[in-house]
C-alpha cells in the first residue's frame, strides 16, 4: 500500500505540472498574438479598388484597409504633430494605369486634398513588388502642404499571376513624415485574369501567426505522452512490488 500511495502522489504531482505547463503555454500564445494597447483610431474599413486597362478589363486589383501616419506643422497647435487618419473607401476615388512591367494605383480623398499613389514593378523573373509610394496632402490645419515620395521601396512582394495577401497589420515606412498601416491586404498588380484575384501568396506575418497554435498543440501533446508513459512505468513498478511481497 505504501508503494501504491507513492505512485498516486507522484501521478498527482505530474498531473498538476502538466496543467501548469498548459496554462503557461496558452499564456505564451496569447502574448504572441495579442496586440499591445495603442491610441490609434479604430481599424480602417477595407476598400476594394480596381484599375482597368484600355479595353475595360481589370488589370490591377486591391482590397485593403489603409491608415495614414502623417507628420506636419500644425496651425492650431503651433508645433509639429503626427496625425493618424483612416482612409474611408466610400469617399475615396481610385484610378491608375497598367503597363507591361509597371502598374499604379492612385487614391484621392477630401476633394483632391489627399492623393496617395502606389507604384508596382515587375522584374524579369516575374516577381513584383511595391517599389514607390508618393503622397501629397493639403489639410486645413497644415501650415504648408505635405509631400512624400520614395522610389526605393520593396514591400508587398509577389509572383506574376498570383495575388499578395497579408491579414496581419503591417507598417510601410515611406519617409520621415509618412508611414502607412495596412490591414487585410490582398493586391494583384499584374496577371489579373477574369477580374478576380489569383491564388494568394501569404506574407510571413500570417505564416508565423498560424505556426503558434501548432507549436503550442504539439508541446501539449508531447507533455501528455510523457506523463502517460511515466504513469504506465509507475504502475508496472507498483505491480512488481506487490508480487515481491
Amino acid at each position: 500500500m505504501t508503494q501504491s500511495g507513492a505512485v498516486q502522489s507522484w501521478w498527482l504531482g505530474v498531473t498538476l505540472q502538466l496543467i501548469l505547463a498548459g496554462v503557461l503555454l496558452q499564456g505564451f500564445a496569447a502574448a504572441q498574438t495579442t496586440a499591445a494597447p495603442h491610441k490609434e483610431p479604430m481599424r480602417p474599413e477595407k476598400g476594394i479598388y480596381v484599375v482597368s486597362s484600355s479595353n475595360g478589363t481589370a488589370c490591377l486589383l486591391a482590397s485593403m484597409g489603409l491608415q495614414l501616419n502623417i507628420t506636419f506643422n500644425s496651425v492650431s497647435q503651433n508645433k509639429t504633430v503626427q496625425n493618424i487618419v483612416n482612409l474611408q473607401p466610400n469617399v475615396t476615388k481610385s484610378s491608375g494605369s497598367c503597363d507591361a512591367d509597371t502598374a499604379s494605383l492612385r487614391l484621392s480623398t477630401d476633394a483632391e486634398k489627399t492623393n496617395l499613389t502606389f507604384f508596382f514593378f515587375l522584374n524579369t523573373t516575374n516577381k513584383y513588388h511595391l517599389s514607390n509610394v508618393s503622397l501629397s496632402a493639403a489639410w486645413p490645419d497644415m501650415k504648408e502642404p505635405v509631400s512624400a515620395d520614395n522610389s526605393s521601396l520593396d514591400f508587398l512582394r509577389g509572383t506574376l499571376g498570383f495575388s499578395y495577401m497579408c491579414r496581419e497589420q503591417q507598417t510601410l515606412t515611406v519617409s520621415p513624415v509618412l508611414s502607412i498601416n495596412t490591414f487585410q491586404v490582398q493586391v494583384q498588380p499584374f496577371g489579373v485574369s477574369g477580374d478576380q484575384f489569383g491564388a494568394a501568396e501569404e506574407c510571413q506575418l500570417d505564416e508565423d501567426d498560424m505556426l503558434i497554435p501548432i507549436i503550442v498543440g504539439a508541446a501539449l501533446a508531447g507533455l501528455v505522452l510523457i506523463v502517460l508513459l511515466a504513469y504506465l512505468i509507475g504502475r508496472k513498478r507498483s505491480h512488481a512490488g506487490y508480487q515481491t511481497i
